[in-house]
């Protein structure tokens, strides 16, 4: 099965492709094939969302050979080299795939940029595309050193997400307050919520990357298929948020503890 898991009419683009913002423009062409199994990389937390773009240094033997194979299947195009899904360590007691302790959510993304140095390590780009869910995994074997999975994708390619014109208001109105407006990523997400070409569906997954840091969250987002489902879960993060900065500003100075604040 191969499947297109961006939503956007775009063309494609090469190792030069311009990032705004942490978007990645123009991926859509690439398309992943689901009948193969996906190379896993697997970091603790959520390293990357649809539409999020995560830099990268691969400097272990198994991860560098994994780029190798990845380039090589291109013959050095970047839009037919292999994917990489990024697959989230799973530091609940009990919890496995198989033998391996991994979440069964991924996110399935492609190089958009590659530097090789001559130590062989590599800088990467990677492009986040869509949601996936491990089915089953094919452990090294053969001289081949990284983890691959066979996946199945969370989102049909048919499910055309909803405008969502509600919900993008009010996390525009709660990213805007002054207090959200602290937040380190806050201006950023304000001017992917005033882009009338960005989807509420890309801005969720850039604001949830972005804004959010709760790793319960973040996975929360990462395995929701469904769009409303994670527009309901940033818009509740932010009130949350909202609430604690709130409280914390009616603090007074004098009441902080001896050598400390609040924050």
């Amino acid at each position: 099965m191969v499947e297109n898991c961006s939503r956007r009419p775009e063309s494609a683009v090469d190792s030069r492709s311009s990032l705004d913002g942490g978007y990645h423009q123009g991926m859509s062409a690439y398309r992943v094939n689901f009948g193969k199994p996906v190379a896993l990389f697997p970091l603790p937390g959520v390293s990357l969302l649809p539409h999020g773009a995560q830099p990268l240094h691969i400097f272990e033997p198994r991860y560098r050979q994994m780029i190798e194979n990845c380039l090589a299947s291109g013959n050095g195009d970047l839009d037919r080299a292999d994917p990489i899904a990024m697959a989230v360590v799973d530091g609940r007691r009990g919890a496995e795939v198989q033998e391996v302790s991994l979440r069964e959510a991924v996110c399935v993304g492609r190089i958009a940029r590659v530097e090789r140095l001559s130590s062989g390590r590599f800088n990467i780009l990677l492009h986040g595309l869509c949601r996936a869910r491990i089915e089953e995994l094919d452990p090294p074997v053969d001289g081949r050193l990284h983890l691959r999975a066979w996946l199945r994708p969370i989102e049909p390619e048919a499910n055309e997400a909803p405008p969502m014109p509600e919900a993008r208001r009010l996390i525009r109105s709660l990213l805007g307050n002054g207090r959200l407006r602290r937040l380190a990523a806050a201006g950023m997400a304000v001017e992917w919520l005033d882009r009338d070409d960005l989807p509420t569906s890309v801005v969720l997954d850039l604001i949830g990357f972005a804004v959010v840091k709760d790793e319960a969250i973040r996975y929360r987002l990462l395995e929701q298929g469904d769009s409303r489902r994670r527009a309901e879960t940033v818009a509740g993060e932010l009130q949350m948020l909202d609430r604690l900065v709130s409280q914390v500003d009616r603090q007074n100075f004098a009441e902080w503890p001896k050598g400390l604040s609040w924050n």
